[in-house]
């Protein structure tokens, strides 16, 4: 049985993986052999004056940062406080893909908010509805029969409604039209799940590339210092890592709530089959009688 060779994707995943597990190691390898190197000779004493001086440099940059803080502060308002919160400094860390991971998280819960409270609105007791439905078409006929449908909200009701309108028509015609209702109920119901099922698929994928991009920029200082640390390098894959956590955490959410979605589509389709199919052989059932 041939093998299936693996996709780009998986590899240049599992090459960033292993640069995490051995670049710490082989930086701590280098700081513990720096550590047993012989100390550098002494060197000659700095002058008080010189001392001076960069002590005063040290206080002129602290309050330098002071003023821009408080700079920062005045012009930012409450929105500063979420800045240089937990979830705001790494959103700043994250670099420009956070705001395209942001974007793709409010399109999500937006549309699995409306969702929600469509299908809340659809849901209806088909078993009393039918109940009714019959019950009425039987005792005050066909237009009494319509105004039980339009007194009930959802999809169910609806295909019902078009069916008894084409009552006097044969049931062939009740047939048709409860599937042209039933077509537009669905496509109805199925509103919004392509948004909700792009931004699950979007979402890890823009994060992966930003984790990427974070991945060459941290290359790149690399390559540029003279003296790396592991606390330059792990800072680095850290904030590299940001994006990809966050379209996980993205795409998880929006794709649990596309399931559950199209489980409960697929709920009121078959109920929809259900009441329809009942109702077209109670009109042939009422027809028969007649006759």
């Amino acid at each position: 049985m041939a093998r299936r060779s693996p996709s780009r994707l998986s590899v240049l995943f599992a090459f960033i993986v292993m640069f995490v597990l051995v670049a710490p190691v082989c930086l701590y390898a280098q700081e513990a052999a720096e550590e047993t190197a012989p100390p550098p000779p002494p060197e000659y004493s700095v002058q008080s004056e010189s001392d001076s001086l960069a002590l005063a440099r040290g206080d002129s940059v602290a309050v330098a940062r002071k003023i821009e803080d408080m700079v920062e502060r005045k012009r930012l308002g409450w929105f500063y406080n979420l800045k240089h919160s937990g979830v705001g400094e790494k959103y700043v860390q994250g670099g420009n893909f956070m705001h395209g991971l942001l974007l793709a998280s409010i399109i999500g819960l937006v549309f699995i908010i409306e969702r929600l409270f469509t299908l809340f609105r659809a849901r209806v007791n088909v078993r009393k509805l039918m109940s009714d439905v019959i019950k009425t078409l039987h005792s005050e006929g066909v237009e009494a029969a319509m105004k039980v449908c339009e007194r009930t909200r959802g999809p169910i009701a609806a295909i019902l409604h078009s069916g008894l309108l084409r009552a006097g028509r044969g049931p062939d015609a009740v047939k048709e039209a409860i599937e042209t209702a039933g077509s537009i109920e669905t496509s109805f119901l199925e509103r919004g799940l392509v948004a909700i099922a792009t931004v699950a698929q979007v979402a890890p994928l823009l994060g992966f590339l930003g984790t990427v991009s974070g991945m060459i920029s941290a290359f790149a200082a690399i390559a540029a210092a003279e003296q790396v640390s592991a606390k330059v390098v792990a800072s680095g894959i850290e904030e590299a890592l940001i994006t990809t956590a966050t379209g996980l955490m993205i795409a998880i959410p929006a794709s649990i709530g596309h399931s559950f979605f199209v489980s409960q589509i697929d709920r009121f389709v078959l109920e929809m089959e259900e009441a329809s199919a009942e109702l077209v052989n109670e009109l042939i059932e009422m027809g028969a009688s007649r006759v």
